[in-house]
C-alpha cells in the first residue's frame, strides 16, 4: 500500500484489534486506537515502552516475549496464545500474531481479546481439575501456561510454582536433566513428549508419573501450544519391581536344580552329537554312492559316444576312403556328438543349472499345437486324451524346457505302456503343490499338467529314485534314464515340483508337472511344439570381434566365422577387448563373447558394452554358467556351447539384422 494516510486509517479503525509495532529491541514504536481500547495504555504513555509491559511477571521471567519475537523472525511469524496484562493490572487472555516489518525494522503484533471465548475454556479448566492425573498446557515455545488443580494440591504448589519453566523443580534430581531435555527435543522437533520420571508431593515424597505432551498445530503445520497429562504409575512401578524381585528369587531357587540338569544335558548332547555323526557318516556314504552312480553312468554314456567318434575319425584318416562311407563316419560323428551335447543339457537340467528363458504362455494352447508331435512320439497304438480345465492355462516358464519335458513324459508313459495305450494329459489349476519327498505343501497358485498311462506302474522301493540321473527300470539299451531327471530340474528350477501318483506294478502312473501360474495371466512369446527343421547358414557380413579364452575353441570359432564369410579378430580376455572397442569404436559390427573367462567375465563385458556402445550388437555363448542358470542372459543373445555352424551362422545374422 503506497498511502501512508489510508493505512494508517486502516489501523485506526480496526478497534476490535490491537496493532502494536516494537523495533528490533522490542520497544513499542506505533500504538493503534485499538491497543489503547483494550489494554488502557493511551500512544503516547506507551511509546518507546518495551512490549514486555503487556506480558504477565510469569511469562517475563520466562523470557516469551524475546522467545516470539525470535520464532517470528526464524518462521516468519508466531503464534500467540497468553494472558495479557492490562494498565490497571488486570489481565485478559488475547490470541495474537507476531511478524517481522518488511525491511528488517522491528515486528508488528496484532492481539484480539479472547476473555468471552475464554469462559467456556475455563469449564474445560474445572473439568480437567476434577482428573485424578496432572494436566497442563504450555504455550508454542513450551513454557507452561495452565495447569490443573490436581498439579498444584500434589505438588504443594500454587501456579507460579508450576508454571513458565518451573515445573521442572518438582521433578527428582536424578530425572531432572533427562526430562528437560526430552521437553526441549519435543518442543523443537514439534514431536510427542513421553517421559516416566519421580515427582516431588507436597509431603516430600516422590511418586512416579508417566507424562505425555502432544503439540496443537495450525494449518500449515506450526504449533500453537501443547496439551499433556501425567498419570500415577507408582503402583505398577512398584508391582513391576516386586516382580523383578520375584524372579531374582526364583532363579536363585532353580540355581541348584540347573546345576543338576547340566550334567546331565552334557550327557545328553555327548549322545546326541554322537548320533549326528553317525547319521552323517552314513549320507556321506549315500552321497558317494550317489556320486559314484552319477559318475558311472556319465562315463559309460560317454565312452560309448567317444568310441563311435574316435572309430569314425580314425576311419576318416584311412587313404583312399570312398565319398559315401566318408559322408556315413561323418554323419556319425555329428549325430553322436549331437547326443553327448543332449546328454550335458540333460544333466545340467537336473542339476538345476541350465539357463532358463522364462515367458509367459498358455500350456494348453502349446499343448493342442503339439499334439501332432506327441501321437508321432508315443505311437499310432497310443491313444492320447487330452483334457483341459482352465481357460487361460498361462505359466511363467521357459516354453523349450517345457515342450522337452512334456515329450521326455509321454515318452516314458510310452516305454511303461510297451507302446500300447491310454496316455491322459490334464491340464488344470491348483492352489498348491502337495507335500513330496520330505517337503511341506507349498501354497500359491500353479498350473498342474498331469500325464497319466496304463502302464506297469512304479514300485514301492523305485519311487524315491525315478528321478535319480540315470537310473531306469528299462532294459539295457532302451533308455539313458535322464529323461525324468530333466522333467524334475526343469520344474524345481522354475519355481514348481513334479509328483508321481503310482498304486504300484500294474496300475499305472501319474506325473503331475507343477509350474508356477503368470500373474497378469497374458501370454508373451511365441514359440511353438514341434520338431526342428534343417536350416542353411545364411552368409556372412562384417567384423566379428571373437572373445575366447581357451585357445582351441578361440581358434576354430575364428576359423568357422572366417568361413561364414565374416572379417573377425579374436582376442582371449575381456580387457583385451574394451581397449579395442573404445580405441576404435567403428572397426567391429558385434561382438562374439564367452561368458565364463577370468578376469572380466562375458556378461560384465557385454553390460559395460551396452552402456557404451548402446548400437554395438552383442551375443554370448557358454557351455555352463552359474550366472546363466540364475540369473539368465540379462537380455542378450546366447548360444549355448557345444554350438553348430548353422546355430552360430543364424545368431550371427540376427545380431547384425536388429
Amino acid at each position: 500500500m503506497n498511502d501512508p494516510v489510508l493505512a494508517q486509517q486502516i489501523v485506526d479503525s480496526s478497534t476490535d484489534f490491537a496493532i502494536i509495532t516494537f523495533d528490533e529491541g522490542g520497544l513499542v514504536t506505533s500504538w493503534n486506537v485499538g491497543a489503547e481500547s483494550i489494554m488502557g495504555w493511551t500512544a503516547e504513555e506507551a511509546l518507546g515502552q518495551h512490549g514486555r509491559m503487556i506480558f504477565t511477571e510469569e511469562d517475563q521471567a520466562a523470557g516469551s516475549p524475546e522467545d516470539e519475537m525470535k520464532r517470528a523472525s526464524i518462521d516468519g511469524r508466531a503464534v500467540d496464545e497468553r494472558l495479557h496484562v492490562r494498565r490497571d493490572g488486570s489481565r485478559f487472555w488475547g490470541s495474537g500474531l507476531v511478524m517481522p516489518l518488511t525491511g528488517g525494522s522491528g515486528f508488528v503484533k496484532i492481539v484480539r481479546d479472547r476473555t468471552t471465548e475464554r469462559e467456556t475454556e475455563r469449564r474445560l479448566a474445572m473439568l480437567t481439575d476434577a482428573l485424578p492425573g496432572f494436566v497442563f498446557e504450555a504455550d508454542a515455545d513450551g513454557h507452561y501456561v495452565r495447569i490443573n488443580a490436581r498439579f498444584k494440591a500434589y505438588t504443594g504448589r500454587e501456579s507460579s510454582g508450576l508454571l513458565g519453566d518451573r515445573w521442572l523443580e518438582t521433578i527428582h534430581p536424578k530425572h531432572r536433566d533427562r526430562a528437560r531435555d526430552a521437553w526441549n527435543e519435543a518442543v523443537d522437533t514439534g514431536t510427542t513428549f513421553e517421559q516416566t520420571y519421580m515427582v516431588e508431593g507436597a509431603d516430600g515424597e516422590y511418586r512416579c508419573f508417566a507424562c505425555r505432551g502432544v503439540p496443537e498445530t495450525d494449518d500449515q503445520g506450526r504449533v500453537l501450544r501443547w496439551i499433556g497429562t501425567c498419570v500415577d504409575v507408582e503402583s505398577e512401578a512398584k508391582a513391576k519391581a516386586l516382580l523383578e524381585d520375584l524372579n531374582i528369587s526364583l532363579e536363585h531357587a532353580v540355581t541348584d536344580q540347573v546345576a543338576a540338569l547340566e550334567e546331565s544335558k552334557r550327557s545328553l548332547l555327548a549322545e546326541v552329537a554322537e548320533r549326528e555323526r553317525i547319521e552323517e557318516a552314513l549320507r556321506q556314504s549315500q552321497k558317494m554312492e550317489a556320486i559314484g552312480q552319477l559318475t558311472g553312468g556319465v562315463a559309460h554314456d560317454f565312452n560309448n559316444l567317444l568310441t563311435v567318434i574316435l572309430g569314425s575319425v580314425d576311419l576318416l584318416a584311412r587313404p583312399g576312403l570312398a565319398e559315401e562311407k566318408r559322408t556315413r563316419y561323418l554323419a556319425a560323428i555329428k549325430e553322436t556328438a549331437e547326443r553327448a551335447a543332449k546328454l550335458t543339457n540333460q544333466l545340467l537340467a537336473f542339476a538345476r543349472r541350465q539357463p532358463l528363458k522364462a515367458e509367459h504362455f498358455d500350456v494348453a494352447d502349446r499343448l493342442r499345437q503339439g499334439m501332432e508331435v506327441l501321437r508321432t512320439v508315443s505311437g499310432s497304438r497310443v491313444e492320447i486324451d487330452l483334457q483341459i480345465r482352465c481357460e487361460p492355462c498361462v505359466v511363467d516358464a521357459d516354453a523349450n524346457q517345457f515342450e522337452t519335458a512334456i515329450l521326455n513324459m509321454a515318452v516314458n508313459a510310452r516305454d511303461a505302456m510297451e507302446g500300447e495305450g491310454c496316455l491322459t494329459i490334464l491340464v488344470e489349476e491348483r492352489g498348491e503343490i502337495p507335500a513330496t519327498r520330505g517337503h511341506a505343501a507349498v501354497e500359491g497358485r500353479f498350473i498342474a499338467v498331469a500325464v497319466s498311462d496304463t502302464g506297469s506302474g512304479i514300485s514301492e522301493q523305485d519311487l524315491p529314485r525315478v528321478f535319480e540321473p540315470f537310473f531306469t527300470t528299462k532294459d539295457v539299451g532302451k533308455g539313458t534314464g535322464l529323461g525324468l531327471s530333466q522333467v524334475f530340474g526343469f520344474a524345481k528350477q522354475s519355481g514348481g515340483d513334479i509328483i508321481i501318483e503310482s498304486a504300484g506294478p500294474g496300475a499305472g502312473a501319474s506325473f503331475i508337472l507343477y509350474l508356477p501360474r503368470a500373474a497378469d495371466g497374458e501370454v508373451h512369446g511365441e514359440a511353438d511344439l514341434k520338431p526342428p527343421t534343417a536350416s542353411t547358414p545364411p552368409s556372412g557380413g562384417g567384423c566379428v570381434l571373437l572373445v575366447e579364452d581357451n585357445h582351441l575353441v578361440g581358434e576354430f570359432a575364428a576359423h568357422l566365422i572366417g568361413d561364414l564369410g565374416y572379417g573377425n579378430m579374436w582376442v582371449s580376455s575381456a580387457q583385451e577387448a574394451l581397449e579395442l572397442i573404445e580405441a576404435n569404436p567403428e572397426k567391429f559390427d558385434m561382438v562374439f563373447t564367452d561368458v565364463v573367462m577370468p578376469g572380466i567375465s562375458g556378461i560384465e563385458l557385454a553390460e559395460r558394452l551396452r552402456v557404451s556402445f548402446p548400437d554395438l550388437p552383442v551375443v554370448l555363448t557358454s557351455g555352463y554358467s552359474h550366472v546363466l542358470a540364475a540369473e539368465g542372459s540379462h537380455g542378450f543373445d546366447l548360444l549355448q556351447k557345444p554350438y553348430t555352424a548353422d546355430g552360430l551362422a543364424q545368431v550371427l545374422k540376427n545380431a547384425t539384422t536388429k
